[in-house]
């Protein structure tokens, strides 16, 4: 199955541990400014923007001005692509997990098929 230029992106940008930390934590807590961002974090604050932008560049987060802060918050469509990408690997593999479970129920050649093996 061939992979989406999004799915690919999407998964490249939340490859790196400090990304997917952050968008976890905009998940959880909704929008926050680059600097509520950046305190958990012991990188610089440039780092941290360098971060922003990738997943940004991604469609991942949006970034607003308010006021005097740039607000970040995820974007539901980005979430998505990443739930659409997993539906079709999850039916994927429940319907081979299925056709894997009939055939090991199935009795093999020659055994007996009330259960018993061999006599005593």
């Amino acid at each position: 199955m061939p992979v989406s230029p999004a799915v690919t992106t999407v998964f490249g940008a939340l490859s790196d541990p400090t990304r997917l930390a952050i968008v976890e934590r905009l998940l959880k807590e909704g929008q926050r400014s680059a600097g509520e961002i950046a305190a958990p974090f012991s990188i610089s604050k440039p780092a941290i923007s360098k971060h922003l932008r990738v997943l940004e560049d991604a469609g991942l987060i949006e970034r607003r001005v308010d006021r005097q802060w740039r607000v970040c918050r995820v974007r539901p469509e980005a979430i998505r692509v990443i739930d659409d990408w997993m539906t079709e690997y999850r039916s994927f593999w429940e319907g081979s997990f299925d056709r894997l479970e009939k055939l090991l129920a199935e009795p093999e050649e020659g055994e007996p098929t009330n259960g018993h093996h061999g006599s005593q």
